[in-house]
């Protein structure tokens, strides 16, 4: 893994308050640097309320850094969400959501739209039947095969994926991320893989960045992290995983 597809400097970022308490700025996250490779999986771990979402918000320009720069050497990254159901327009069909980036890109005509959205379903894993159902007509598991063909569906080389298996029991677990190494290999695809479980982070990731108070703390393979520990934090969070 040579070619990078985006890079993080020194990005530090807050949130503001409104009205009154608009000028008591909330910095989450501090002087955080690091890259990201073309079909890498880079996990990024830490508890909750550590600054993984707001990084994540960052890397999509939902929220401006106060200082750094986020510099991407590839077009339209997209998200994987945790929440399908809230994700997904309950009053749509799976076909009409997933043709619906391609609406707004504007691109294409109505049948090659079409087109693409059978062949996402395919390559997702959804079969052809899903195509008129609505979002509650399905399992958790097709929800989320939704959500990750609906990222798919403009062909990004990035992808951030924020907790994508964590409200699955764990047959489906293993069928989401063994889609998500798939579509990794067969299309380059390189992802944010954000997650608090640590067992998921070293199955499927390859390097792996520990937040913490909003710092990146530790930095390295997952087996140098999960084997070798350098940080009094990071041995904890393992601690709690076993």
């Amino acid at each position: 893994m040579t070619d990078k597809v985006l890079e993080v400097r020194r990005v530090s970022a807050s949130y503001r308050g409104t009205g009154l308490r608009r000028r008591n700025a909330v910095e989450i996250l501090h002087d955080v640097s690091f890259d990201l490779y073309r079909g890498e999986i880079l996990g990024l771990v830490g508890e909750s309320g550590s600054g993984k979402s707001t990084l994540a918000k960052v890397i999509l320009g939902l929220l401006p850094p106060d200082t750094g720069t986020v510099t991407h050497y590839t077009k339209r990254p997209q998200m994987i969400f945790q929440d399908t159901a809230g994700s997904l327009n309950p009053c749509r069909t799976v076909g009409w959501i997933l043709e619906e980036p391609l609406r707004i890109y504007g691109k294409y005509d109505a049948p090659e739209r079409v087109r693409r959205v059978k062949d996402i379903m395919k390559r997702v894993g959804l079969p052809p039947a899903c195509y008129d159902r609505l979002p509650r007509e399905l399992s958790g598991g097709q929800r989320q095969r939704v959500c990750i063909g609906t990222a798919l569906i403009q062909r990004p080389a990035l992808i951030v994926a924020d907790e994508p298996v964590s409200a699955l029991d764990v047959t489906i677990q293993a069928q989401i991320l063994e889609l998500i190494d798939r579509l990794r290999r067969e299309l380059g695809i390189s992802y944010l893989f954000i997650s608090h479980d640590l067992n998921v982070v070293y199955e499927i990731c390859d390097r792996c960045l520990v937040m913490h108070g909003g710092r990146i703390v530790e930095q390295g393979t997952v087996e140098a992290l999960f084997d070798h520990p350098k940080e009094d934090y990071t041995r904890q969070l393992l601690s709690a995983a076993e």
